[in-house]
């Protein structure tokens, strides 16, 4: 949790108030919606959450106590301001304050150029402190030569003596030229990947055109009421006003490239993006295995083959019937494997003979086989579930 915030209606305090972590954790994003809902406040656009009271690391933010704020603006400051080391800490509380900046607004498009300023907290070791601001000036990035050659001390008193500085609560504060840029412009918030996720989507308007930078992000899998507010942001009321497009993704490739955007909905590919979030590497090469095999149509079918793995063999790395009767002799879990006798096996003649018995093929990725009683279709088509509940054969 970055930041505590204790939030209340601004025309109707009698209402009581509301505590929020931010940013909001993914399986409490409903409810904390809900406390605010009974508020009569958390409108996805409108600035109508009254800030009681902060508790956070960034001192800075105790500014914003007693001003109206934008809840969806309040979580995503924080998402950006989790991702901080100590020394960009330092960087956007002395900027902040130099600044005197006060609107969400303003302190989310900080975040984006605080990096800039050179902040000197500790006066005792100057070649560390012109080390930090030759690193500031390029962008935080050097070759080595260029810092073993680098006169740090030599650096760091030009900086002091230039009496550019600025004393603030969190260290002298030099801004190196820095502009506040308007990287956020009050309704679209810049695409920043705060944690893993399994499918980024780029959603616009139909209304807008295709190259439009009115750009709606979604790190998919979210609860439908987040993407709800999300597009609400984006102007788009109904989803079939929305356009897609499958901007990064986690999932194998034989997935991506059966994903037709423009008839997938976002419920189906956040409930695919659900049901693949923790999957392991292997479990992820074998799911485009299977996909190759069942010949999936949309993300619905996807999920349901990605919740049904176990109804799958799958030899890795095989490529021939010996490679897969050697594979399942030797690595399935399926024998106990003596190498002591591994000249008596005949492992072409074995997986000659699973394979004839089996509904399998070679893919890229290796040998799969489907195991199941019923119908791969039924099985994507979700119609394997009461099915198997009944034959004992249920998850």
């Amino acid at each position: 949790m970055m930041i505590q915030a204790v939030l209340g209606n601004p025309n109707h305090p009698e209402y009581g108030v509301a505590t929020i972590p931010f940013p909001i954790p993914h399986d409490q994003y409903a409810h904390c919606m809900e406390l605010l809902e009974a508020l009569e406040i958390g409108d996805a656009i409108k600035v109508d959450c009254k800030v009681e009271e902060v508790d956070s690391f960034f001192s800075v933010l105790k500014r914003t106590e007693m001003l109206t704020v934008n809840v969806e603006e309040l979580n995503y400051l924080a998402k950006r301001l989790d991702s901080f080391d100590t020394g960009e800490v330092a960087q956007f509380q002395a900027m902040a304050h130099k600044l005197d900046l006060f609107e969400l607004k303003d302190l989310i498009n900080l975040t984006f150029c605080c990096q800039q300023a050179t902040v000197i907290t500790d006066f005792s070791d100057l070649a560390a402190v012109g080390r930090n601001h030759y690193m500031n000036l390029h962008g935080g990035c050097a070759k080595t030569e260029e810092l073993n050659a680098l006169d740090g001390e030599e650096t760091a008193r030009r900086l002091i003596e230039s009496g550019s500085g600025t004393v603030t609560p969190y260290g002298v504060v030099y801004d190196n030229g820095m502009k506040l840029e308007q990287v956020y412009d009050g309704r679209f918030f810049p695409c920043y990947y705060y944690k893993p996720n399994v499918i980024t989507v780029a959603v616009t308007s139909k209304a807008e055109p295709e190259d439009t930078e009115h750009i709606t992000w979604l790190f998919l899998p979210m609860v439908q009421e987040e993407i709800d507010r999300a597009l609400l942001r984006g102007g788009i009321t109904d989803s079939a006003d929305a356009r897609l497009r499958l901007e990064d993704s986690q999932l194998p490739n034989e997935v991506d490239v059966l994903l037709d955007m423009e008839y997938e909905t976002l419920s189906d590919l956040s409930e695919l993006a659900e049901a693949t979030d923790g999957l392991s590497n292997a479990d992820m090469k074998k799911l485009g295995a299977v996909v190759m095999l069942a010949k999936p149509e949309n993300a619905a079918q996807i999920k349901n083959l990605a919740e049904n793995l176990d109804l799958f063999d799958f030899a890795p790395g095989a490529h021939s019937p010996a490679e897969y009767g050697k594979y399942m002799i030797q690595q399935s879990g399926h024998f106990d494997y003596d190498e002591n006798l591994d000249a008596f096996y005949d492992y072409e003649k074995y997986g000659s003979e699973r394979m004839n018995e089996e509904d399998g093929m070679f893919t890229d990725r290796g040998y799969i086989a489907y195991k199941g009683y019923y119908s791969m279709e039924e099985v994507m088509n979700d119609g394997q579930s009461n099915h198997m509940a009944m034959g004992g054969l249920s998850r």
